[in-house]
């Protein structure tokens, strides 16, 4: 595998990651990917688990989540996680479901999802920088040994400089997708 493929398999790792991070961000809409990574303590604090591996999430309209735990018995203390997360939401035990309720935004809590995203894309941002870097330091040495031309040298840098920049432009998008998203109201 070359160079160029390698780097551009990395990148979409990255991006990978990304998407995953920026779904925990929350919008004015319910989606399952708001809540499923909370770590829920159970069984009297024996056990951490994720939310997603105790419950099954699904929606009921734009704006509630219905979390139906595995075990009964766990309703407590999900809605005891759900409560002390920093995502500021209330839940409401129906029986062996728990129903959340999700507030629209204001525009200051807006503001903050959108600088908390801009963070998140700039920490990939740097990641792929540095991978990109790194991919032309081992086509420079490969070069410096003699194992490619110098032809073969400008033409990788080249398509790792396009790649980058093709990179780049999807991050971008992806950004603008959710910012896009935490503004709807």
């Amino acid at each position: 595998m070359d160079i160029v493929t390698q780097f551009k398999q990395s990148a979409q790792k990255t991006i990978a990651a990304l998407k995953e991070e920026l779904k925990s961000i929350r919008t004015g809409r319910a989606t399952p990917a708001l809540v499923e990574n909370l770590q829920i303590t159970t069984y009297n604090g024996t056990t951490t688990l994720k939310l997603k591996e105790i419950a099954s999430i699904s929606t009921e309209g734009p704006q509630t989540l219905v979390i139906a735990p595995y075990d009964a018995t766990t309703v407590g203390d999900i809605e005891k996680g759900i409560l002390s997360s920093a995502m500021g939401l209330t839940p409401a035990s129906q029986g062996t479901r728990i129903l959340v309720k999700i507030p629209p935004l204001s525009q200051e809590q807006r503001e903050k999802f959108i600088k908390i995203c801009g963070q998140f894309v700039e920490e990939k941002r740097v990641s792929i920088r540095g991978q990109r870097d790194e991919n032309r330091r081992k086509i420079k040495a490969q070069f410096e040994q003699k194992t490619i031309t110098e032809d073969a040298k400008f033409r990788l840098e080249k398509d790792i400089d396009t790649a980058s920049s093709d990179i780049m432009d999807e991050v971008d998008a992806i950004k603008d997708s959710k910012e896009k998203e935490i503004r709807e109201i």
